[in-house]
């Protein structure tokens, strides 16, 4: 059983070289295709060599049938090469999801979204806790490529859940990671497309479509369009016999088509604008989706994803269909023959306006299926890919345990892990320590895995239990000189958001790190000691991380209420050694002095 971060990279690392091979015998396939175009080209440059230099009707009726042999036959070719380059494609795609799964494990960059546009100072956690941004949580969580997707990540990691959602995600995103083999072919199918395609097809199919092609109802058109091929097939047939004045009605006809086709063309324009060139885009949402179809799922969280039990993937391929009928328009030849002949434009459209009677307002909500489930695909691949992350324990009333608690940004081999537990009444929890001990770090540590726990996934630690707390944070306090702020007037905003947030949440969660920095030590303290007591009367379970021992002696004028926790360091000689592990009371040992003398302050 593969149980470890390395176990994990071995897979990744096999089924990157599988499509690597994969791709190669792919490319050398279309490559022979190509080849026969080129041929076929050739074949018909001749026969229409003999066909102008043909004299008699005999003879012009044999060239003009074997002209349309090589087309039938590129036809077939191109077809089967559009097929093996919609292979390559995704193979390739998959190749880039397994060695960015690669290189993540390696602590490169995700090549997904890291969620810089969802960056919030304002928010009661997301800065100081490295939610969004480069090298975030949510850079290391992300694997959406839709619009949908990458927004109901990012509410998930920056929203107030509740005990039923998370044990409804956590259950959903176990049932994913049991499929994640196939969930690399689901996100295959949706990458290399633009974020926001998805809402241009549903504002296409919900506000445009049906007006569009309402001309298309008139019953006269319709017979007409379904005759014509049969007609224009008839009199081709009658030319290549009779020859003359039928050859004058077959290109009678055909201008006719032509007209009518020109009368409707800004009709047709306005129905193709917004699927041009979309076929593959199509067929890629309907595989999409077809995989979301393919399992029974037993997660009530993720039977509440679909809104029908009707296969919306049939639907979206009917529509995928269709389009690359449409898209022959994009070939001028293509489009001249095929209008004149066949009414082509007019058939697809007319085809369009029966899909989107019975399929439009379906297949418009059945996309957003795909954003949903790649969401929960993110948080099944965090969990596949950190296999000894666990699963927490969410409790009514007031709880927090965390056994071996490590933070989730930090690589494993570098990571200390620390154990931390509430008493059973709310405590202030003051650490003192040296400077880099590791206080700062572990506030982040809590704040990020509580977030990871609401979110409904998997923490980093061998155990964790909690209840829902409202988290708040006081630790990335920045000047602004835009807006006229200085370091101390931002402190007292976000103090303020705070006690402002603490006097409504009963369950708030508070985490400090060095309080009032933009200020005097006797304010500093003076300040630090009134909001603690204020945290210690409301019952507010905090976390406060300073530099200032005086405070750590508010243990014995509150001994039921403040709890003393440090980080310290070991002195070898004019080393310093840091273990990372938090230990109870107060610091004892600083080193501000001995880094202060090795940049030659001392």
């Amino acid at each position: 059983m593969l149980n470890t971060e390395q176990d994990r990279l071995k897979q990744y690392e096999g089924s990157a070289k599988l499509q690597q091979e994969l791709i190669s015998a792919l490319k050398k396939q279309i490559d022979q295709l190509s080849m026969v175009r080129v041929a076929l080209l050739l074949v018909e440059i001749g026969f229409f060599v003999g066909l102008a230099s043909s004299n008699t009707d005999t003879a012009i009726a044999i060239w003009s049938v074997l002209l349309l042999l090589p087309i039938a036959v590129f036809v077939t070719v191109v077809k089967r090469q559009n097929k093996l380059e919609n292979q390559y494609n995704f193979h390739r795609n998959l190749l880039w999801i397994f060695e960015n799964e690669i290189g993540m494990l390696q602590g490169k960059p995700n090549g997904y979204d890291d969620g810089t546009v969802f960056e919030d100072e304002q928010h009661p956690y997301l800065s100081d806790l490295d939610i969004f941004g480069r090298s975030s949580l949510y850079a290391l969580v992300n694997r959406g490529a839709s619009k949908i997707g990458v927004e109901t990540l990012a509410k998930h990691l920056a929203t107030d859940s509740n005990k039923e959602t998370i044990l409804g995600r956590q259950q959903a995103i176990a049932e994913l990671t049991t499929h994640i083999d196939s969930t690399f072919d689901f996100r295959a199918n949706l990458r290399g497309h633009e974020l926001n395609r998805i809402e241009e097809i549903q504002h296409k199919l919900n506000h445009q479509l049906v007006k569009q092609v309402a001309f298309t109802a008139n019953q006269f058109l319709q017979f007409y369009v379904k005759l014509v091929p049969y007609l224009m097939l008839l009199l081709f047939l009658a030319g290549l016999v009779f020859g003359g004045k039928v050859w004058g009605v077959f290109g009678l006809m055909a201008f006719a088509n032509a007209m009518l086709t020109y009368r409707y063309s800004k009709q047709i324009t306005q129905v193709y604008y917004g699927f041009s060139g979309s076929s593959n885009l199509l067929s890629s949402y309907a595989e999409a989706i077809a995989w979301t179809e393919r399992y029974d799922w037993k997660s009530n969280y993720i039977k509440g994803l679909f809104h029908t039990q009707e296969k919306v993937s049939g639907h979206i391929k009917a529509l995928a269909k269709i389009i690359v009928e449409f898209d022959a328009r994009l070939n001028f030849l293509l489009y001249a023959i095929l209008n004149f002949f066949l009414l082509w434009d007019l058939k697809c459209c007319i085809k369009l306006g029966h899909w989107s009677s019975h399929a439009g307002t379906k297949v418009a909500v059945g996309l957003d299926r795909i954003g949903y489930f790649e969401e929960l695909i993110s948080m099944a691949t965090l969990h596949y890919n950190q296999p000894q992350w666990v699963f927490p324990q969410i409790n009514e009333g007031f709880s927090l345990m965390a056994q071996a608690l490590g933070h989730p940004l930090i690589p494993v081999e570098k990571r200390v892990d620390n154990d931390y537990v509430l008493e059973k009444s709310p405590t202030v929890d003051i650490i003192t320590g040296s400077n880099m001990a590791g206080k700062s770090t572990f506030l982040r540590t809590v704040g990020i895995n509580m977030v990871l726990a609401y979110a409904g996934a998997p923490v980093c630690a061998t155990q964790m239990e909690l209840s829902i707390f409202k988290l708040l944070t006081y630790m990335r306090i920045k000047d602004n000189l835009i807006e006229n702020t200085s370091t101390f007037k931002a402190e007292l905003n976000r103090l303020k958001m705070i006690l402002k947030e603490v006097e409504v949440h009963s369950n708030a969660f508070v985490l400090i790190d060095e309080m009032l920095r933009g200020t005097n030590s006797k304010d500093k303290f003076d300040g630090s000691k009134a909001f603690i007591e204020k945290l210690i009367v409301l019952q507010i379970p905090t976390l406060f991380a300073t530099h200032d021992l005086q405070l750590s002696e508010l243990e014995q004028k509150y001994p039921a209420a403040v709890r003393n926790f440090h980080f310290d360091i070991q002195l070898i000689g004019e080393e310093m050694d840091f273990d990372y592990l938090m230990k109870h009371g107060p610091c004892t040992k600083f080193n501000a002095a001995i880094l202060l003398k090795q940049i030659g302050l001392g």
